[in-house]
């Protein structure tokens, strides 16, 4: 008579061979092919021309045909001045931008997710997402329409009210940081809520209730509901922010700056326009690149760091 094994003898079933699972995932696979190749080639082949912040680049030898000069490239960017001051402008628009921006979205789902009117809900959040699909050129063709002193609502106002035309904010460098954080919020906000809302649409209506029950107002119950099942999702876009830091916004910024302004609102990517492609110093153009590649990792890995131990979420690892 033959033994029977025992209750905690667990037979484990034999794993399938990868390229049969493969195949009978291959419509998946399929729709991913479009993703991954505009993936390999936007991001993976142009990484050769990386070799290029390494030589002295010299159009009739091409990048493989340049000779290399080592770190003289680098060299020459710390040593230029404009450098210095589209580094610093970088990292206080930026964290600026982080700090006055990062939580507008968060605070918006908030109120938008106690409306009780479900249409009056829907087209609140339509009106919040338009901003985002309307391009720079857009935006900033309606900022210098609205602000212009002399046939500008502001222009309008400041006459009606002082008496003499008022100065122009659209070139005064004190105000400039402050018109790329205000148009910022107002193009980005709504578009920043999508991953929020994807969340909250998540939370079980069952917390909610139980809430209710043990005497917690609308406010309590997004303090101690709502927020904390937000937190998996603000810490994945904080760390994407951070891990983004040195890329401080060229569309708008190359948009609304004017000459007057270049001194507060100069960054490392109109820095690299205006001496790598129009003075045709790619090779510095792609040092600057590299070093804010490498910046922007090192804050990515850092914030990713952070967040695990203080968090437990970790983006990476």
């Amino acid at each position: 008579m033959a033994k029977t094994p025992p209750a905690t003898l667990k037979y484990v079933k034999k794993r399938r061979p990868l390229g049969q699972r493969m195949w009978d995932h291959r419509y998946i696979y399929l729709l991913m092919l479009p993703g991954i190749a505009s993936l390999i080639l936007f991001h993976y082949v142009p990484m050769y021309g990386i070799q290029l912040a390494f030589k002295d680049f010299r159009f009739n030898l091409g990048i493989w045909g340049s000779p290399w000069n080592g770190l003289d490239n680098f060299r020459r960017m710390f040593d230029n001045p404009m450098f210095e001051r589209a580094f610093r402008n970088t990292l206080i628009i930026s964290f600026g931008r982080l700090i006055t921006g990062f939580p507008v979205p968060i605070i918006l789902v908030l109120l938008i997710n106690e409306l009780k009117n479900q249409r009056f809900k829907k087209v609140t959040q339509v009106l919040l997402f338009m901003p985002h699909f309307i391009s720079w050129i857009v935006v900033a063709g309606l900022i210098f329409n609205l602000f212009n002193v002399t046939t500008g609502l502001y222009g309008n106002i400041m006459r009606a009210i002082t008496g003499e035309t008022p100065r122009s904010v659209l070139v005064d460098p004190s105000f400039f940081r402050a018109q790329l954080y205000i148009s910022g919020i107002w193009k980005g906000a709504g578009w920043g809520m999508v991953i929020y809302l994807a969340a909250i649409a998540g939370i079980d209506p069952g917390l909610y209730e139980s809430a209710q029950i043990d005497g917690a107002n609308r406010l309590k119950q997004a303090i101690y509901i709502t927020l904390p099942m937000l937190t998996f999702a603000i810490a994945l876009n904080l760390i994407l922010s951070l891990g983004s830091v040195m890329d401080a916004g060229f569309d708008q910024i190359m948009q609304l700056m004017r000459e007057p302004t270049l001194r507060t609102g100069d960054i490392i990517d109109t820095f690299v326009f205006r001496f790598g492609i129009q003075q045709g110093r790619f090779d510095v153009a792609a040092a600057v690149g590299l070093f804010k590649s490498v910046i922007n990792c090192i804050l990515l890995i850092t914030a990713n760091y952070v967040s695990k131990k203080l968090s437990g979420f970790s983006l990476l690892w």
